[in-house]
Parts: structure tokens; C-alpha cells; sequence
């Protein structure tokens, strides 16, 4: 496979290949679960559960989330939540001015805010009309300046899975290829951190703000090639991921069967909910999805938005999105606010009527 046959290391940033990274005092002795007197971080020595810094290598962490992931430990690296770790890949590979990447559009809204932020140029690409990759018109908007593609799968705001024939063929052209899989747990397929073996070129981001409901704790983590994990290590924050969130996502993670039944509840209830969607009159289409969410289309999805805000009912109004025309998002709720929302519907619809 070409992903095997790439340079990693070349394509990162020239001023970022030599680049030494910050060395913390926790970096120099690294023991620091033991019971000794530490006298060389520069902390207010008296314990209140917070007067020391954190692992900056987050390794218990790391080590409870390959045995989750099946990913090896080396193969792993956490950030404040994915955002974080999608602008380390930035600020690592693409130089400002001179490289561009590629999104498929409709997507997640933050590709396009870190290429601004970063100073990188974005092409967009739609999605053909079944919000699958466009492989020849990726094809045709790739230059000599292209570094990266990056796709959301299960996408959002769509909400389906995207082809994975389509990926492999993305990933034999030898870019990057970034996959971001903040809703992957929804969905039936594997990861694509499976895969990191094969393709060299290949990361993966994941989020534990989805199905490990943790959204406020603020933890992301990437998968790849450990060549590509040693260089976001060049620019990542000392303590990224600091006390609160690594202590609360291990206890969190060591009884993952809550999460398992709650993914399990989502899904069948965004399955049910679809069911009754389709029975409002003013709902034209509900998409195919793979996530923790449902896109419909509607009559007039201002409209509707407008009238279910005013019922105390929030959801997310996609029609500016590109192929996304009188389009609304809607988040799978607890049984309790998924039957308030069908009420209220229903109520619209029978003014309609």
C-alpha cells in the first residue's frame, strides 16, 4: 500500500522536525506516582488534591484507553478535547501561505476555522447527493501544495458513515488523510484506528464528549503512526490534559458497560424517533444516520426552528450547509425529551392541517 511507502517525517514542517520540545520537570522524573519528597517542579508544597501538575503523558490514561480502543499506547496521544489535537496537526504539517487541504463539504465546521486560524488555504469539495466523497473531483482539486484531506465519519452534520472504499482510495493517493470519528461509537463498523498498520498516512480523532457523555471534562484523542504521534508531541502543551479530566475519565472508563447501555438507548431511540418523524407531515426526508443524531429535511426549517425555540425546545438549523436546504439537526434526548419534541411537532402539524 502507498500509505506504507510515505515519509512522515518529510512532511512535517521544516522548523518542526528538529524541534525540541518543552521538557517539564515531570518530563526529567518521570516516577512521580511514588511516595517521595518532590522538590523540582516549583509547587506549592502543601496537598489539597491539586498542588501538583499533572502526568503530561496522561500513561494510566493512555493505558485504559488502548485496552479499550485496541490500540497500541505509543499509537495514542490526548488532548484538550479534539479540537486541540486538530490544530496540533496543523501547526506540525502545513506550512501558512504554501500547502492547502481538502474538506467535503457539508462537514464539521471547525476543519475550516483551524485552515483560517492557521493561515492555510481550504478547498472544498462537495459531497455527491447521497453525501458520499466525490473521489474523482478530490482528484481534480489536489495540486502539488496539497498535504491533507480531512473527513468526518459518521459526518456532521449529515450523520451517515462515509464509503470506506472511498477512503481507501483517498488514502492510496499518499496525503494525509484525517478522519475525524467523534460519533464513530454509534455506529456499527470498526474504527479506522484499526487500520493505522496499513496506511502510515492515516489519522484518526475521536472525542469523549459523545457517546462516554463527558463533554465537559474536555478530552480528545489521536491515532496514528508513531512517527506522526512524536511529532504532535514536538508542539503539544506541557500539561494539556490536566488532573480534574484525567481522574474523572479513568473512573468513567473503568466501568464502560454504562457507557455500552447508553450507547444502546440512543440508538434505539433514534431509531423509534425516526420511525415518528416520518409521520409529520411538513418532514420531507430523514437522512440515513450513524451517530447520535437526526438531519431531516423540512417545509421551512426557519420556520419550524423559530417555533420549537419558542416551545423551549432547542435544535440546529443546518440550512446555510451545503446540500443541507431547510435542514434541521436534531440530538437523540433522554425518552422524556424525545416524546415532548414529537408532541410539539405533532401540534405544528396539525395546524398546518
Amino acid at each position: 500500500m502507498s500509505g506504507k511507502k510515505i515519509n512522515i517525517r518529510e512532511m512535517a514542517r521544516p522548523c518542526i522536525r528538529d524541534l525540541k520540545p518543552y521538557a517539564s520537570a515531570k518530563d526529567e522524573f518521570k516516577d512521580f506516582e511514588q511516595e517521595l519528597i518532590y522538590l523540582d517542579a516549583n509547587e506549592n508544597p502543601y496537598d489539597n488534591g491539586l498542588n501538583r501538575y499533572p502526568d503530561p503523558h496522561q500513561m494510566l490514561l493512555k493505558q485504559k484507553i488502548s485496552e479499550i480502543k485496541n490500540v497500541p499506547v505509543e499509537n495514542i496521544l490526548l488532548g484538550n478535547g479534539s479540537d486541540e489535537i486538530l490544530d496540533m496537526i496543523f501547526r506540525v504539517f502545513f506550512e501558512p501561505l504554501k500547502d492547502n487541504i481538502i474538506i467535503n463539504t457539508p462537514t464539521f465546521g471547525m476543519f475550516k476555522v483551524l485552515s483560517g486560524v492557521n493561515n492555510i488555504e481550504c478547498k472544498e469539495v462537495s459531497l455527491n447527493n447521497d453525501f458520499q466523497p466525490d473521489v474523482k473531483a478530490i482528484h481534480e482539486a489536489i495540486n502539488a501544495s496539497t498535504k491533507a484531506i480531512f473527513i468526518c465519519s459518521p459526518n456532521n452534520p449529515t450523520g451517515n458513515l462515509m464509503d470506506k472504499e472511498a477512503i481507501k482510495a483517498l488514502l492510496e493517493i499518499g496525503i494525509l488523510v484525517i478522519i475525524d470519528e467523534a460519533y464513530i461509537d454509534f455506529s456499527e463498523i470498526k474504527s479506522w484506528n484499526q487500520e493505522l498498520e496499513n496506511y502510515k498516512n492515516l489519522i484518526v480523532t475521536q472525542t469523549f464528549s459523545k457517546a462516554y457523555g463527558l463533554a465537559g471534562i474536555r478530552l480528545g484523542a489521536c491515532y496514528a503512526n508513531s512517527e506522526i504521534i512524536d511529532l504532535l508531541k514536538k508542539v503539544k502543551m506541557p500539561y494539556n490534559v490536566n488532573v480534574l479530566t484525567q481522574e474523572t475519565a479513568l473512573k468513567f472508563l473503568e466501568n464502560n458497560k454504562v457507557t455500552e447501555q447508553e450507547i444502546i438507548e440512543i440508538v434505539n431511540s433514534r431509531n423509534k424517533l425516526g420511525v415518528e418523524l416520518a409521520k409529520i407531515g411538513f418532514v420531507k426526508q430523514i437522512y440515513r444516520s450513524d451517530s447520535n443524531f437526526l438531519l431531516i429535511k423540512v417545509d421551512d426549517a426557519d420556520r419550524r426552528y423559530n417555533e420549537l425555540i419558542d416551545s423551549d425546545l432547542v435544535i440546529r438549523n443546518r440550512s446555510k450547509e451545503p446540500l443541507c436546504e431547510n435542514c434541521l439537526r436534531i440530538t437523540i434526548g433522554t425518552s422524556g425529551e424525545n416524546k415532548t419534541l414529537l408532541k410539539r411537532l405533532q401540534y405544528l402539524d396539525g395546524l398546518k392541517k
